[in-house]
């Protein structure tokens, strides 16, 4: 299978927030901000692997600005890095006003795998980091699925080299 670079999985969705999707005092509800990131993730992801895909974990979530009505928010979705048959997707949310500046208001990591039509697991195509950004997300990736899978006992910790490197001078 052909290497892919992050880029190519790049999804952008641009929407506006609607008084039917604000709480009571005129914010996006987070739930509808879920959402919206889940499926700028699964296009991501899809666009990746080129097969149907699940979202399996969304393993961290910002909710560092609200988002308040009449809002204009963009979600960039980009796969961060790709493993054999799931990928982590790394999104950012900006939100500005009538065309004016963007601001970043939330960030998230969602995990996906790919599937076949009958839903069993099929693999996917590494992915080759191009930027400084991408760079770091791609490390950082395996270093939240190694913490996922210590978490959910699926590895043991002695396993997982690379949060050993993080936390131990002399990893072995």
């Amino acid at each position: 299978m052909p290497l892919k670079t992050a880029m190519s999985s790049l999804t952008v969705m641009t929407d506006l927030v609607l008084p039917s999707e604000t709480n009571a005092i005129n914010n996006l509800f987070g739930g509808e901000l879920l959402a919206r990131m889940d499926r700028a993730g699964c296009i991501a992801a899809r666009r990746h692997s080129g097969e149907i895909v699940v979202t399996t974990s969304v393993n961290h979530v910002a909710f560092n600005k609200a988002i308040p009505l009449g809002s204009i928010v963009t979600i960039e979705a980009k796969v961060s890095r790709a493993f054999k048959t799931s990928m982590e997707v790394y999104l950012d949310v900006w939100i500005n006003f009538d065309g004016g500046e963007k601001i970043k208001s939330n960030e998230a990591i969602y995990t996906f795998v790919a599937v076949d039509k009958n839903g069993n697991p099929t693999s996917i195509p590494e992915i080759t980091p191009e930027s400084k950004l991408e760079t770091e997300r791609y490390n950082g990736a395996l270093r939240r699925r190694q913490l996922s899978l210590v978490l959910a006992g699926k590895l043991k910790a002695q396993e997982a080299t690379e949060l050993k490197a993080l936390f131990l001078a002399n990893p072995k």
